[in-house]
């Protein structure tokens, strides 16, 4: 038998859970034919000698809404094994839309997901209103890899109650029926289901709160019963059960998300869970609420993020501490270059260090509040903040932090973020993981990872432009947790691939691929397991109208594959560009 391509002499970990094994993988017409000695000729060889060979990654958390219309290549989720990505996640998302209501998506997008405005709207190419009208424009355009889509509530709520959809607007009845036959129409177009939003912290750009963030469970179920009776469709939602505006507590809000569950029987609910600092025992509430709704015949998965959940602090990030000091507003303007040279003039840095930061957040500004909370606690954050450097951890050690090393040179914590920030020419990163860190290791974390109604997500790929560079998730559940940890128990390599493969894939629907398996999908991935690495983020000005981002390399990724296809080879992309849109319960 000819072969399209063949993978020869590799350790394949299939996506199962079952032990590696060494084994040839045989592809044709974009599915896998055979697993084993796989005997005859191909087209195409790939020597997986030494290398392991698994299934494409699936992230079930991005959003890449606005760049997947404008951009082929979506980086870095491609970089890093990803061969199927779904955007659409915590509600919001650009359709449908009105031309009329094009600018209040944007900001939207802009506060909540910190991504340029400037470069959505001159990237977004608008050619839709309706929501199958946007699943067919991003279909009909070449990418690297696969992707998904949710209908995004906060989208839905603008387009349907125009001025009215404000968070603090309940939706009457005829909006309600309206919006469930737009998330009817978008299911089968083929959407994943239905995502909302109900985060305090998420604000658009002019600081204020999201369309659906108070939406009445009225509302939500009235939406979530538009997956009643259809074979596939899933719900996604965000909340941090904070108190606020009418909010009843947290077994309250939790009620909610159940109730959601029940208006669309046989269809499950993901929920973000971290461990925030506010109140750090929340995340063990959410997994015995999880576990009771489990109990009671609903189907609630938790989505875990793959280390600490925080920001990149930097002179080119989104935020850094002095954004608020008078003499460092005066050089804002000025490039990189310019501004390390100002502040590398020990006069400028005395006075600097001799005033007080202005407010920074607040009212008309999506900036969240921890920009002035830095400073105020200043000793409780300098504990956890670390120079990122070359040989970065994220698990870092305290006596490595900006406090410890503050104390050694007994000088103010501010003084040394001050110096480090002008390391590298002002390139320097430091590193402040906010949720997921409270106990200075990822022991929480680990906990999250092996309870039984995990999923791996939480990436955000495509957003959070100028502060994280999460979308390297994959690579550092298979770095870390299957190979480097030193501080805590590890995950089984077989463990961490099925929950980044099959796992995934089940829940969103997706149950050709995920699974190393005669008959798959062929997206693939060989990796040099020994070499496998992250490099550290960088700063490129490549989004339209000269928007920048942080991505982040890595290396030991021998070839990724869709569809057949091979879309990079070590680490650099082929002109391949076989990703389509995957519609969910479609053949």
């Amino acid at each position: 038998m000819g072969y399209d391509l063949k993978i020869i002499g590799g350790t394949v970990v299939d996506g199962t859970g079952a032990p590696a094994r060494r084994a040839d993988v045989a592809v044709a017409d974009g599915r896998i034919v055979a697993v084993g000695e796989c005997a005859g000729g191909a087209a195409r060889t790939i020597d997986a000698d030494g290398a392991l060979v698994t299934p494409g990654f699936v992230d079930i958390h991005t959003h890449y809404d606005g760049q997947i219309s404008w951009d082929d290549e979506l980086a870095p989720s491609c970089f890093h094994g990803v061969t199927t990505a779904v955007i659409g996640n915590c509600g919001v998302g650009f359709a449908p839309c009105r031309a009329t209501d094009r600018d209040r998506l944007v900001d939207l997008m802009q506060g909540v997901e910190d991504i340029p405005g400037t470069a959505l709207s001159e990237g977004i190419t608008w050619d839709w209103e309706s929501f199958p009208e946007f699943l067919d424009a991003i279909d009909s355009r070449p990418h690297t890899i696969d992707f998904g889509a949710y209908i995004p509530h906060d989208a839905l709520r603008v387009y349907v109650m125009g001025d009215r959809a404000v968070a603090d607007e309940q939706a009457n009845d005829a909006d309600i029926a309206t919006m469930r036959r737009h998330v009817r129409e978008a299911l089968e177009a083929g959407a994943v289901g239905l995502a909302t939003g109900r985060s305090d912290n998420h604000r658009a750009a002019d600081g204020s709160f999201t369309p659906a963030s108070e939406s009445s469970v009225r509302e939500l179920t009235g939406l979530a019963s538009a997956l009643d009776g259809l074979g596939h469709g899933v719900l996604q939602a965000v909340s941090d059960f904070d108190i606020r505006r009418g909010k009843a507590g947290f077994d309250a809000e939790f009620d909610v998300l159940e109730a959601m569950m029940r208006a669309a029987p046989g269809h499950g609910l993901s929920l973000s869970l971290l461990q925030r600092v506010k109140d750090t025992a929340q995340w063990k509430r959410v997994i015995q609420r999880a576990e009771g709704a489990v109990a009671k015949g609903l189907d609630m998965r938790l989505q875990v993020g793959a280390r600490g959940i925080g920001v990149l602090l930097g002179l080119e990030a989104t935020f850094q501490p002095f954004m608020g000091f008078p003499s460092y507003k005066s050089i804002a303007h000025l490039s990189r270059a310019e501004r390390v040279a100002a502040m590398r003039d020990p006069a400028f840095k005395a006075r600097l260090l001799s005033e007080k930061s202005d407010r920074v957040a607040g009212d008309g500004s999506n900036i969240p509040a921890l920009a002035d909370d830095f400073l105020q606690n200043l000793d409780f954050v300098a504990m956890r903040l670390w120079r990122l450097g070359e040989d970065f951890s994220y698990e870092p050690d305290s006596r490595d932090s900006v406090l410890a090393q503050a104390l050694a040179r007994k000088v103010s914590p501010l003084e040394v973020i001050y110096e480090a920030m002008l390391e590298d020419d002002g390139r320097e990163l430091l590193y402040f993981p906010i949720y997921n860190y409270i106990g200075m290791n990822l022991d929480v974390v680990h906990t999250m990872l092996t309870h039984p109604l995990a999923l791996s997500g939480l990436s955000d790929g495509g957003a959070h432009v100028g502060t994280i560079c999460d979308a390297s998730f994959p690579t550092y559940m298979l770095t870390h947790w299957a190979r480097d940890r030193h501080r805590g128990p590890q995950l089984g390599l077989e463990q961490v691939v099925e929950m980044l493969t099959r796992r995934n894939a089940a829940w969103v629907g997706m149950r050709d691929r995920g699974i190393v398996a005669p008959g798959m999908k062929a997206d693939l991935n060989v990796i040099d397991f020994d070499r496998l690495r992250l490099r550290r983020p960088r700063l490129v000005a490549d989004l339209p109208a000269g928007g920048k981002r942080l991505l982040q390399d890595a290396e030991g990724y021998r070839a990724t594959i869709v569809s057949g296809e091979v879309i990079t080879v070590d680490g650099q992309l082929t002109q391949g560009r076989p990703g389509r849109l995957v519609r969910v319960g479609r053949a």
